[in-house]
């Protein structure tokens, strides 16, 4: 292998797991953001929105500064479900969910993202994933179930209702982001994303504006999901996969869900137990497992 071939690898392993650790604050600071239902700070409405709009105005400076070319019409149904997914949908959802959950709490539940992406693009390009993934995808749902109804005394609550809402509308939102980076550069597709949905995203902020005082904690939070988690993180994360491969890049985010919980010590003043830990690494076990799993790709309809 090439020197120069191995460098690259390097740095996009660098820059991936850069980007999974930016990924990773996001429950952290968004629970930061919103606050508990007990002492509430943004509304998730205004986070929701916010964090797309602040990042859409960044991204017009962006595609106008490096002269990007308008999307075709043909591609304006694959940006509205990306858009839809990850711009409404999982953050929306989620913060609404860290209003009543903790962020660990919300880092295992979330952590079958990977599962629930792999499937959805499954589905859409009409693959059929082995018996194995199906084992590994179940095995992962029951974990998260179990977690969830462990931490609610037996019952599952509608926060985790929405954590799996967020996790769904991410997965789908990604696979439509994917077909997008297929025929652009990755980082114009995000900023495409959020350019296209200020109209939507701007007067919805503006129209949530929080109308009480504001502690400073919540407003930095706000400030990191807008620039970090939706404009900056991505930047760095489909650089990492275009420069290291995607297969291989791509495993770093195994680690995602663990790095929340630790964020979440110095950020939140959360206790990490041992139970949460358990159930983490497990989640972890099933998505690096079902990672690997055959796709058998002779249906497939890209």
């Amino acid at each position: 292998m090439k020197a120069s071939t191995m460098s690259a690898e390097a740095t996009g392993m660098w820059l991936g797991l850069i980007g999974v650790a930016i990924f990773a604050l996001t429950l952290p600071m968004t629970r930061l953001a919103v606050g508990p239902a007990a002492d509430p700070q943004l509304p998730p409405l205004f986070v929701a929105a916010g964090r797309a709009a602040v990042a859409g105005l960044l991204s017009i400076v962006y595609l106008a500064s490096t002269a990007a070319p308008r999307p075709r019409r043909d591609q304006w149904s694959a940006f509205a479900v990306c858009a839809l997914g990850t711009v409404v949908g999982f953050p929306l959802a989620l913060g609404i969910a860290l209003r009543h959950v903790d962020a660990m709490h919300a880092a295992v539940v979330t952590g079958v993202l990977p599962l629930a992406t792999a499937l959805a693009a499954a589905v859409h390009f009409r693959q059929r994933p082995s018996n194995a993934f199906w084992l590994c995808a179940i095995a992962g749902c029951a974990l998260v179930l179990g977690f969830a109804a462990y931490k609610g005394n037996g019952r599952l609550g509608s926060a985790d209702a929405l954590l799996l809402l967020a996790v769904a509308s991410a997965a789908v939102g990604y696979v439509a982001g994917a077909r997008l980076a297929a025929q652009m550069p990755a980082e114009r597709v995000i900023c495409w994303v959020l350019v296209l949905s200020l109209p939507l995203t701007l007067p919805v902020m503006l129209a949530a504006w929080p109308e009480h005082v504001i502690r400073a904690r919540a407003w930095g939070g706000f400030g990191y999901v807008a620039l970090f988690s939706m404009w900056l993180g991505f930047f760095a994360w489909y650089r990492g996969l275009a420069l290291g491969g995607t297969v291989r890049v791509s495993q770093v985010q195994l680690v995602q869900p663990f790095l929340a919980l630790l964020f979440a010590v110095p950020v939140l003043g959360e206790t990490l137990d041992a139970t949460t830990v358990a159930f983490s690494l497990a989640v972890i076990a099933t998505v690096f497992l079902g990672k690997r799993m055959p796709v058998d790709r002779t249906s497939a309809n890209p």
